[in-house]
């Protein structure tokens, strides 16, 4: 009936949610595919255009090939990630220590604390992933954030320093290189380009270097 307390209500954009409620109502619509709450507001993913589905799968295809060559870092495609009270994310990708990094996995399922490095695909640059959210993920300590700004054909990557981001600048070879996870390397131009056959060449040379040996060789003492 309506009105009565056993009512659950859709999820409508805009809503001002508590993360309970939030979460009460995602999951009784099992239908709906994203939704996300961020500083207590409800945002929900409208149908994918190609815009969005084609640089998400080119992201993908480079974090893939960085995960596959790093055991004990995790990859996740739009998954929830429970930040605090307000903010319950669902990025398009990002990486993880499986052990002994900020967050852990919670026992219903999800990502509880801040993953070290969140991607987004954001429409232009008046997104909320460079607004609002860039700011929850500020505060909340996620080292590396990545946003590509569809329309402006833009990728920023910015690096928390002393609780501030500041934009993580290539080098001469117009190569960016992750601080937290060495040999994650991207070059801007191949991927704006859509040269993945260039994005891996450089990846390649960044797995290779004896900092991304070492690293891998730090992750697996942390399991034993």
């Amino acid at each position: 009936m309506t009105g009565t307390l056993s009512t659950i209500l859709p999820l409508e954009n805009g809503d001002r949610l508590s993360q309970i409620e939030f979460e009460r109502r995602y999951q009784a619509m099992p239908h709906l595919k994203k939704a996300e709450l961020i500083e207590g507001v409800v945002y929900m993913g409208s149908p994918v255009r190609v815009s969005h589905g084609k640089p998400h799968a080119q992201i993908m295809a480079w974090l893939s090939t960085y995960w596959i060559a790093t055991p004990g870092v995790e990859l996740a495609d739009n998954t929830t990630v429970r930040l605090d009270t307000d903010n319950e994310p669902q990025p398009d990708a990002l990486l993880r220590f499986e052990v002994g990094g900020q967050s852990t996995i919670s026992e219903d399922g999800y990502y509880q604390g801040a993953p070290e490095f969140i991607a987004e695909i954001a429409a232009s640059s008046a997104s909320y992933d460079l607004r609002d959210k860039l700011n929850v993920y500020r505060r909340n300590g996620v080292q590396e954030y990545l946003v590509w700004q569809v329309y402006e054909q833009k990728i920023d990557w910015f690096r928390l320093e002393a609780g501030n981001y500041i934009i993580s600048n290539p080098d001469s070879s117009e190569i960016i290189k992750s601080q937290i996870f060495p040999g994650l390397w991207l070059t801007v131009p191949a991927l704006l380009g859509g040269n993945l056959a260039e994005v891996n060449r450089v990846l390649q040379q960044g797995l290779a270097t004896p900092e991304h040996q070492i690293f891998v060789e730090q992750l697996s003492h942390r399991k034993n």
